[in-house]
């Protein structure tokens, strides 16, 4: 209320009631009866027109006897109904059959009348407004007073609602934050390993199940304490067995075993560790007696690799140089067959844009003749509005004889008359302005015509040049097409062996190189197994490498050497 939607409905009422007249006022059905004595020629229309405002005034004036209103503002209402009435009277008994029969004083007699009853309800209409507004302007004073006691009976309510929640969250932190957070700082120190007393045990509540749990949980982390002090005691015998034995087999040696009493629950670990001393021992006595065998060989595959690598790569480089010329051969055709395809696109697009071209021009002359068929039914309607203008004066000379003749009485229809005249004329004028024109356009479209059958023959001799510059271009395409598949072909046997030599040596490097690094890591696990301590078997003198004859390479063989590693 006083709000902004309030305040735009109540312009939208006062725009429509300054624009629309109520039916309760019978201005609308004064003008209609001033508009029939000026066009008496009207009447059926204005009858029309003035039964549906009697209708409408009759309606509205019983929708206000039964809404309950104000009784001044109806009293008012009510006192100017009987010169309506009057109004309504002399217009249903009196004026109609006067404008039907064209009895013209009789109208005039009728419209006095008429006035003076207008007269009487426009005074009593300009009481009822008057008395509206200052009916309205008390009902917005009472409006304003009654929203401002509301508003001060909100404001209370609203404060007391504030006092009600602030008394509420008091007791609320009284009751339920402060020992939550007594909980939780007794919570934090249990979970940091401090001795603390849990608060809130007693308590019937949440909070008092709360604090049992954490209780509970308190009690399980003690016993916890002395069971893991205990774990780590039995922990600690086991670290310091096996510190032992893992530095007696950093320093090499192997023969030594674990024999220590471990707890009941670290019993298999111990015969587990003892069990796996065995297995390195035995492991590492068979990597070193093989890895002598080895040593040798692994030079000479070495020296073979890079031999081999280096005849591979040349090889590989001559296909490299050979594969690359082939692909911008194959590159070169491509783009000159992609070129004519592209040309032979364009010629494709060239053709439709003049196919399109000739259309429009076709379509371009047929419009024109029918802008010239057009033009000359606007020729015969400009001599119909010639025709009716020269009427039109005919009949302005007549109404303006009857007006002298009617006095003072028809002197605004003189003048009306000279008005209708001079437009009479003037629309003589602008329909011959109007032939001329059109004249001159017939002539301009004929022109035109004939430069767009010129432009359409031009279009068709286009056409044809073009379609043998496609046909040419469509087997230029299709040589270069050919040539390229070929090339590509050829091109795509040369990769493919580029790709195997080029995979070849790389395989033959990484073979090189793989057997070089074996034959230094070899000589380095050799070394480094010197260090190990354990009891070595005799061997012979000469080994599977050492025969005389450089044949020790063909007789390297895969059961020799597993049989020499699993030994």
């Amino acid at each position: 209320m006083g709000g902004p939607i309030q305040t735009q409905s109540q312009q939208t009422s006062d725009l429509v009631a300054d624009v629309l007249p109520p039916p309760a006022y019978v201005i609308e059905a004064y003008l209609e009866a001033t508009l029939l004595l000026r066009d008496p020629a009207d009447q059926a229309g204005a009858a029309k027109r003035l039964a549906k405002l009697h209708d409408d005034y009759r309606t509205r004036l019983d929708f206000w006897a039964k809404a309950g209103i104000d009784p001044e503002n109806f009293a008012a209402l009510a006192a100017s109904k009987p010169p309506a009435d009057a109004f309504w009277t002399e217009i249903e008994e009196r004026y109609l059959p006067a404008a039907r029969a064209n009895d013209r004083p009789a109208m005039l007699r009728s419209y006095t009348r008429i006035s003076s009853a207008y007269s009487e309800h426009r005074r009593a209409i300009d009481i009822l407004v008057k008395r509206a507004i200052t009916y309205q302007a008390g009902l917005a004073d009472r409006a304003a007073k009654a929203l401002h006691r509301a508003l001060v009976m909100l404001s209370i309510i609203g404060l007391i609602i504030v006092g009600c929640v602030a008394a509420f969250c008091a007791m609320l932190l009284r009751r339920v934050v402060t020992p939550i957070v007594s909980l939780s700082t007794t919570t934090a120190a249990l979970a940091r390993g401090e001795p603390a007393s849990v608060p809130f045990v007693n308590r019937t509540d949440e909070l008092g199940s709360i604090a049992v749990a954490v209780d509970s949980f308190r009690r399980a982390s003690e016993a916890r304490t002395v069971s893991d002090a205990a774990a780590a005691s039995e922990q600690q015998i086991v670290n310091d067995a096996l510190a032992d034995v893992v530095r007696t087999m950093g320093n090499g040696d192997l023969t030594r075993r674990a024999d220590i009493e471990f707890p009941d629950s670290y019993r298999e670990i111990g015969d587990s560790l003892n069990s796996a001393v065995g297995t390195l021992r035995s492991m590492i006595k068979t990597v070193v007696e093989t890895a002598s065998d080895i040593e040798g060989g692994a030079g000479k595959i070495a020296t073979a690799s890079e031999d081999l690598a280096r005849r591979t790569q040349s090889n590989a480089a001559s296909l490299e140089q050979t594969s690359a010329a082939l692909v911008q051969i194959d590159t070169r055709l491509r783009s000159a067959a992609k070129a004519s395809a592209d040309t032979i696109a364009r010629a494709d697009t060239a053709l439709a844009t003049v196919a399109s071209g000739r259309s429009v021009a076709v379509e371009a002359v047929q419009a024109m003749s029918r802008v010239t068929a057009s033009a000359q039914g606007t020729n015969a309607v400009i001599e119909g509005l010639d025709k009716i203008a020269f009427q039109t004066r005919v009949l302005a000379m007549n109404a303006a004889v009857e007006a002298g003749r009617a006095g003072d009485a028809g002197r605004g229809f003189s003048v009306v008359a000279d008005l209708v005249s001079a437009l009479a004329q003037r629309a003589e004028e602008e329909a011959k302005s109007a032939r001329d024109q059109l004249t001159t356009a017939q002539m301009e479209i004929v022109t035109a015509v004939a430069a767009v059958e010129h432009v359409d023959t031009s279009l068709a001799e286009i056409a044809r040049n073009v379609g043998d510059v496609h046909d040419l271009l469509g087997g230029m395409v299709t040589d270069n097409q050919a040539q390229s598949q070929a090339v590509s072909e050829i091109a795509a046997a040369v990769g493919a062996m580029d790709q195997s030599t080029q995979q070849n040596a790389a395989m033959v490097e990484e073979t090189s190189a793989a057997a070089s690094d074996l034959s230094a890591r070899i000589q380095s696990m050799v070394q480094q197994a010197a260090a190990f301590k354990f009891e070595r078997r005799p061997r012979d003198a000469a080994g599977p490498f050492n025969h005389p004859g450089g044949g020790g390479m063909a007789r390297i063989g895969r059961r020799t050497v597993k049989s020499q590693i699993f030994a």
